[in-house]
């Protein structure tokens, strides 16, 4: 059970991944152009998060 009650934006996401942390306390973004023109106007990196699925 997530500890943050209040969701962040990634809760209006449909990837199962993103839906994981919709409820962590960190600013999260989807790819989208949102993301960067936010990091672009407060002149800011982009860390990207690649979800790794290991099949066996």
């Amino acid at each position: 059970m997530p500890n943050n009650k209040i969701p962040n934006r990634l809760i209006n996401e449909k990837s199962s991944y993103l839906l994981q942390h919709a409820y962590n306390p960190v600013d999260w973004f989807a790819w989208s152009n949102e993301a960067f023109d936010k990091a672009k106007n407060e002149d800011k990196p982009i860390f990207l998060s690649n979800r790794i699925i290991k099949i066996t």
